[in-house]
């Protein structure tokens, strides 16, 4: 007996009706974009190593997929160089491409290679899969779907706005209710300034982003091993637990931070963008988190994360200004910002409090079952009518059973289901049955329209 086929492990298949559910979010997502004048953009799923080497750092060159050469790969390969096993040397000799890792470096490169025939600000939005050869886990896939929405080329903060009016709009079409919590890199900066711990930053950024997961003791503890003295930590304390309004931890952080000129600068930078929020009347209930930090060590100015309020799911959206997008390749200078949405997480949050709408499920309207060769050549026209309308519809493509294409009408939840026999083609009826309630009625064909639309 054959084995049974599968799939490799971190990957999955997305059935007709998830598939339904999740172009729903994807063109929910996309429509949004369009709207605020974002362009799309692809780039292949495979890329030059050269290109994705180096860019994640250490941890995250080791979970790049690598592509062997075509043909002979072992050709330039020494039996000396197969005995030593030097992984990293003979990588380099046996591939040339991988799989991409995100969307942001290729974007990199992209911007790059294209300078001469872009105009900036360049504004970009990309929905691909990326790959990481990560240890499979809940929550965690080795191939999964990014949404980014990006503006190079300009450091107007203008552009933070138009992102969070974007998230705010995103959020308002799907109906989840979230909280975005911003913060600025500058004013962390700045607070490691404060505390007389500048050397440090990163060390600091990364153990008070944990905040949320493992609580103020145990990032004090990571705080204390990483080196930074207690002096240093106990003035952090009452930086990070501020309270009150948004526009009254700003005022208390200029005091705070006023022998920080980096700080200050972001303290100016968030006042603006709360300034703007204030004038669009946003819905979306916004935050400043000071302990947000968000791990990417490129992000240079505003950071932001989306949270569902009634889902416990952490972060479905994440971004932020980084003002060297490009240096990597070497065109220097080329500020950024920028989101992405989670889409995987999206779809979960929306599947666990049931808010994808009910016809989403649904991608035809109506089935004409299938009586023999007469009814079919009078029901082809039918669809085709309908078709050209705008209705989704279907026939049963073979002369089966009733009871088998009632079942296939149902399975695939096909709300109505069209019955034309000799009394219907005399008569230029449809005897339409709503499969939710059961009900049959006569309609008129010049009427079908109306009743399905």
């Amino acid at each position: 007996m054959a084995q049974i086929p599968s799939i490799p492990k971190g990957t999955r298949d997305y059935s007709p009706e998830i598939m339904v559910k999740r172009n729903y979010i994807f063109d929910t997502i996309k429509s949004v974009f369009k709207l605020y004048g974002y362009l799309p953009l692809e780039t292949p799923a495979m890329e030059n190593l050269s290109t994705l080497m180096g860019k994640y750092g250490e941890e995250g060159d080791k979970l790049l997929f690598k592509i062997l050469n075509s043909g002979d790969f072992l050709s330039s390969v020494s039996n000396n160089e197969i005995e030593e096993r030097n992984i990293p040397r003979l990588t380099n000799k046996i591939c040339e491409k991988g799989l991409r890792y995100d969307l942001t470096v290729p974007f990199a490169r992209f911007v790059v290679q294209h300078q001469n025939e872009i105009s900036f600000p360049f504004k970009r939005y990309q929905i691909q899969p990326v790959w990481r050869a990560d240890r499979p886990q809940k929550g965690r896939y080795r191939e999964f779907y990014q949404c980014d929405v990006d503006v190079v080329g300009s450091d107007s903060l203008l552009n933070e706005v138009e992102l969070i009016q974007i998230v705010d709009e995103v959020y308002r079409r799907l109906k989840i209710n979230v909280r975005l919590l911003i913060n600025n890199r500058k004013v962390l900066a700045g607070i490691a300034e404060t505390i007389g711990a500048s050397d440090k930053l990163t060390d600091i950024t990364v153990a008070i982003d944990k905040m949320d997961k493992i609580g103020a003791e145990s990032v004090n503890a990571e705080l204390r091993e990483k080196g930074i003295s207690e002096e240093s930590i106990q003035k952090l304390q009452p930086i990070l637990n501020l309270q009150g309004s948004n526009e009254e931890k700003l005022n208390s952080l200029q005091h705070i931070l006023q022998e920080s000129e980096t700080g200050l600068k972001g303290v100016e930078e968030l006042i603006t963008v709360f300034q703007y929020i204030k004038e669009l009347n946003i819905a979306t209930d916004i935050k400043l988190d000071l302990t947000l930090a968000r791990g990417l060590s490129y992000y240079t100015g505003a950071i932001f994360e989306v949270k569902a309020k009634d889902a416990e799911i952490g972060s479905i959206t994440g971004g932020g200004r980084y003002d060297d997008l490009t240096g990597i390749f070497g065109m220097k200078n080329m500020s950024g910002v920028g989101i992405s949405f989670g889409a995987d997480r999206i779809f979960d949050v929306m599947n666990q409090l049931d808010l994808f709408p009910k016809d989403t499920t649904t991608t035809t309207r109506i089935l004409f079952v299938n009586f023999g060769k007469r009814e079919e050549a009078f029901c082809l026209p039918l669809l085709k009518n309908l078709r050209d309308q705008g209705i989704n519809a279907e026939i049963y493509p073979d002369t089966a059973k009733m009871k088998k294409q009632m079942t296939y009408a149902d399975k695939k939840g096909i709300p109505y289901v069209a019955l034309v026999g000799e009394n219907e083609m005399a008569n230029h009826t449809v005897t339409l049955k709503n499969m939710a309630t059961g009900e049959q009625e006569s309609v008129a064909i010049n009427r079908l329209y109306e009743k399905l639309k």
